[in-house]
């Protein structure tokens, strides 16, 4: 093992989730796919003999010495979880991690901080961690963040293909027919995921043979979905996703502004649209005709969304 001594930087994207929402959390498929227009940056550089490892959160104006800082505290989680899977002592450097995602909306901002920190303090190390470690160790700092997560934040980030995901099996990743254009509609409103899902949880053990058929539901329209992705079918993708948004609603995790957001975008010309995450706030999705990409995002934004991310959806190798 060897220290670098020079800065060591990585990166990590944001993703949103196409299909399945909350009812993975309930052992039912999704599919999720990488933003990359969007990063969580962390770069490692030496410091002084006897100094330890400072953590500098730049963005939310945050300094704290790993081994000062509480035994929650995300940052802090990753780097003590990849210093004990590499058998490392503490290196003296400083760790800072910026992110151009937004917090609490659906983008796994969570997720990729911590994949960017643990891929810059693993190459600090002298090692270079594979995917699927990478996930295992986040998938451990995400249920700080969210409670009781599914997974699928830290998959998509750490393998940054799109992949087809259920809780506690093999990773699957998708290979995508023919590319397909979403635009990504920020309500500007947090999406408080932890909260969100201990309430669908909570709201299934008073009625689990209601909720289980939503999910089972939810579960059918993604294996669709999947099909259809594979196939390169993307006309049949529109639909699926309106269907999926109106499971949503009936699980009670959209939001009047979603909701808005959802109908602007299917009446300037979107094939379909859902909300995307936990609901309640944060993004939702529009698939659209790259020819009509201009124009729903204008709609979208006169609609109120404070900022529209336009990605391209495909298979990277």
């Amino acid at each position: 093992m060897s220290t670098r001594t020079s800065p060591q930087t990585a990166s990590a994207p944001g993703k949103v989730i196409l299909f399945g929402e909350h009812a993975v959390v309930h052992g039912r498929p999704a599919i999720a796919v990488p933003v990359t227009q969007v990063q969580a940056t962390a770069t490692v550089e030496p410091a002084p003999s006897g100094s330890g490892l400072t953590l500098i959160a730049s963005d939310l104006g945050q300094s704290i010495s790993l081994a000062a800082a509480p035994r929650d505290e995300p940052l802090a989680v990753a780097a003590r979880l990849t210093l004990a899977h590499l058998s490392s002592f503490e290196p003296d450097a400083t760790l800072t991690v910026s992110s151009t995602i937004p917090i609490a909306s659906g983008l796994g901002s969570g997720a990729a901080v911590s994949t960017a920190l643990v891929r810059a303090l693993a190459g600090f190390l002298g090692h270079t961690l594979e995917s699927a470690v990478i996930s295992t160790l986040v998938f451990e700092v995400e249920k700080i963040h969210h409670g009781t997560p599914s997974g699928i934040d830290n998959t998509v980030v750490a393998y940054e293909q799109p992949v087809y995901f259920v809780r506690g099996h093999p990773v699957e990743r998708l290979t995508v027919g023919a590319p397909f254009t979403l635009l990504i509609g920020d309500t500007g409103a947090r999406s408080p995921t932890k909260s969100v899902v201990e309430h669908v949880r909570r709201t299934w053990k008073r009625d689990p043979a209601r909720y289980d058929a939503l999910f089972d539901q939810m579960g059918d329209v993604t294996d669709e979905a999947s099909r259809a992705i594979e196939a390169g079918d993307v006309d049949a993708l529109g639909p699926l996703m309106d269907e999926n948004h109106a499971l949503l609603i009936e699980l009670g995790v959209s939001s009047s502004q979603l909701d808005e957001l959802v109908e602007v975008a299917r009446f300037s010309g979107a094939m379909g649209a859902k909300l995307s995450g936990a609901g309640r706030g944060g993004n939702m999705i529009a698939l659209v005709e790259e020819d009509f990409a201009e124009e729903v995002t204008e709609a979208l934004r006169e609609a109120g969304a404070v900022r529209v991310i336009c990605t391209r959806v495909t298979t990277t190798e």
